[in-house]
């Protein structure tokens, strides 16, 4: 997530300089305000990331530039933005580059329900949290 290390305090200045509510954020984007809040969350372990349509919803319909929100270095050669998605592209059309991005950002994020079962992991004993390691064979 090497762009998106300060993410999170940085879509929270663009809302609060727009004046919007975390509401008026899941709205634009299409997504719950419960999923807006996990994109600020400061605890990392809580934190959650939009998918690129998300992303780039928010930013047309705020007239946010996209390097307003990510962590972009001056290091490159040509100052051009690395995602994955789009540098192992076999394709010229940047839609399909992009499609290739969000399935591989969907492919590592979380779901709901694989965070919600990590934080109730993490919030239990040890001797339960071994019980659960058995359980599962590990």
């Amino acid at each position: 997530m090497r762009y998106l290390q300060t993410f999170n305090r940085r879509l929270r200045r663009a809302r609060e300089e727009g004046r919007l509510s975390l509401a008026d954020v899941a709205e634009l984007c299409g997504v719950d305000e419960v999923r807006v809040r996990s994109w600020e969350a400061t605890d990392a372990r809580q934190r959650g990331y939009p998918g690129v349509s998300e992303l780039l919803d928010f930013c047309l319909k705020t007239e946010t530039p996209l390097e307003h929100l990510l962590d972009m270095d001056d290091n490159g050669e040509d100052g051009q933005l690395e995602l994955p998605g789009l540098a192992f592209s076999n394709s010229d059309d940047l839609s399909v580059a992009l499609n290739e991005l969000e399935n591989e950002i969907d492919r590592i994020q979380l779901s709901d329900e694989e965070g919600e079962l990590l934080r109730r992991f993490r919030k239990a004993s040890a001797d339960n949290r071994r019980m659960v390691m058995q359980l599962l064979g590990v």
